[in-house]
């Protein structure tokens, strides 16, 4: 091979090779200046806007939107609350599912299975996220939504990954009135996964309809590590990979799960969870799994649990969200944000009880508070 060197008169060089200059590459720009200027590039939508273009199912207002409330901004906040009870008389229609499972049952892959199955059925499909600690783990919807390619691609399927970070209980509202909006946009299939077996799987069945558990064969002890409580909140466990030579492990850990389930008290529901195999790679049972679904609305609707349990979850919300608004309002308070190191010392001191410490606190905000500080 030939290769044709440069020469440069006007330098010398210790190698027979010459690196030419490249593009001069321009500053670096923060993030907070880049959003500066996404956010002055786009024209600002004002409430009828918004709720305008989330009725006639304009994604890119429906993103916008859901973007506002994830932001923890007091006017982002403000128009979020705004827009949300304009939504709220178009929502509720839609069918709420809860899918979570260990790691490595192949929740993704699942999902664009069952999703591509529903809208080709003509069911609008939207795929939320709870996950709380995606920051680090970059958990299944965020970091996987590029696999769920064909889903990505559908007209009739939405995929929103969850916030970047934050506690469970401000993701899990946000999630929840995402939902909403999801839902006044006129998809009519709502999925919440979630990312492993924790407490985030309550919060999950606290806003939904059904809830699915997703399970792999051939991997231990098929109970070991599901918590009962996970185990209780199931109306449905779907052992997945059920395909080759692993076909006879799935039935194998399938008849386990139905063992296990007989231990365990019949649901207020009136519904007895169910255990079914599938494949989300052959495609096999997904579509029994979505007849069991359709099976559970049909029971819950004529025995009216189905609406009583979407008011029990609209009541626990309210509470939560009172709740976490004191806890908010408290620990932002000045005063109290200046005297509770001075307490935490004390109580490490042993100068003054827990309980003594916490009541000081409380009287000493609720004392401002009548003040009107």
């Amino acid at each position: 091979m030939e290769y044709h060197l440069q020469h440069d008169d006007h330098h010398d060089f210790d190698s027979a090779l010459t690196v030419n200059p490249g593009v001069e590459q321009p500053p670096t720009v923060s993030n907070a200046a880049l959003r500066r200027f996404l956010n002055r590039s786009r024209k600002p939508l004002t409430l009828a806007d918004y709720v305008d273009g989330i009725l006639q199912g304009n994604r890119t207002i429906l993103s916008r939107a859901i973007t506002l409330v994830e932001s923890s901004l007091p006017e982002h906040e403000q128009m979020a609350q705004d827009i949300i009870e304009q939504c709220l008389p178009h929502a509720g229609k839609s069918l709420r599912i809860g899918i979570t499972g260990v790691p490595g049952a192949g929740k993704s892959t699942f999902i664009e299975a069952m999703g591509s199955h529903l809208t080709a059925l003509g069911r609008k499909l939207a795929v939320l996220a709870i996950d709380p600690s995606s920051e680090r783990s970059r958990g299944s919807i965020l970091g996987d939504k590029t696999r769920m390619e064909q889903l990505s691609a559908d007209s009739n399927a939405f995929i929103r990954p969850s916030p970047s970070s934050g506690s469970l209980g401000g993701v899990a509202r946000k999630t929840r009135e995402t939902v909403f909006l999801c839902e006044a946009a006129g998809f009519d299939t709502i999925f919440i996964e979630t990312v492993g077996v924790g407490q985030s799987e309550t919060a999950v069945h606290s806003m939904t309809d059904f809830f699915l558990l997703l399970q792999i064969a051939g991997a231990g002890d098929e109970l070991q590590g599901i918590k009962r409580g996970i185990m209780e909140m199931a109306d449905l466990i779907a052992v997945n990979k059920a395909d080759g030579s692993n076909v006879e492990k799935a039935q194998l850990a399938r008849a386990q799960y139905v063992s296990a389930l007989h231990l365990f008290p019949k649901p207020a529901s009136g519904w007895e969870p169910q255990v079914t195999t599938c494949s989300s790679i052959s495609k096999t049972g997904i579509d029994e799994i979505w007849n069991i679904i359709l099976r559970y609305e049909q029971l819950t609707r004529d025995n009216s649990y189905f609406d009583n349990h979407r008011n029990r979850q609209a009541q626990y919300w309210m509470n939560e969200t009172i709740r976490n608004s004191l806890i908010n309002r408290f620990y932002t308070h000045p005063a109290i944000a200046k005297a509770l190191p001075l307490f935490a010392q004390k109580v490490l001191n042993d100068k003054i009880s827990s309980f003594a410490a916490a009541h000081a606190l409380l009287d000493e905000y609720f004392s401002r508070q009548g003040q009107g500080e």
